[in-house]
């Protein structure tokens, strides 16, 4: 039988587009949708930014963060920290060809960086069942 956690994890896989919430200079939580590129097990979020996006300042600044995501009446709230990742062998393993699009310089330009999320704690929405818990 799947625990919740295994649910949710399979929940995540399904969401191409996350939400993910930083906080501002003033304290208060910026949510903004974004392509999730990876997501490994229990809960580590991947996705891509620019270096001089407001979320990238937000997170340089204060690393706690949320994300959330949905499919058809379930749905997942993580809280946690996450990290702005520049290392150029990272970068080009991460690298997907869509990216182009708003990083035209490729795997090497400048404005291209990623953000992992770990999370902490969560709310599962899952099957009618509420559950919270302590990730890590």
């Amino acid at each position: 039988m799947e625990t919740i956690h295994e649910k949710a994890f399979a929940l995540l896989q399904r969401c191409e587009v996350i939400t993910v919430a930083t906080l501002d200079e003033k304290g208060f939580p910026r949510p903004v949708p974004v392509v999730k590129i990876r997501a490994e097990k229990p809960f580590t979020i991947w996705f891509a930014t620019g270096t001089s996006s407001d979320k990238t300042a937000h997170l340089r600044r204060n690393p706690r963060a949320g994300i959330s995501f949905f499919d058809r009446g379930d749905s997942v709230a993580l809280t946690g920290t996450a990290e702005v990742i520049e290392y150029p062998a990272v970068k080009k393993i991460m690298w997907q060809e869509w990216f182009i699009k708003h990083f035209p310089g490729g795997v090497e330009d400048p404005e291209y960086c990623l953000v992992r999320f770990e999370a902490r704690k969560g709310v599962f929405y899952i099957e009618d069942k509420f559950v919270k818990s302590v990730l890590k």
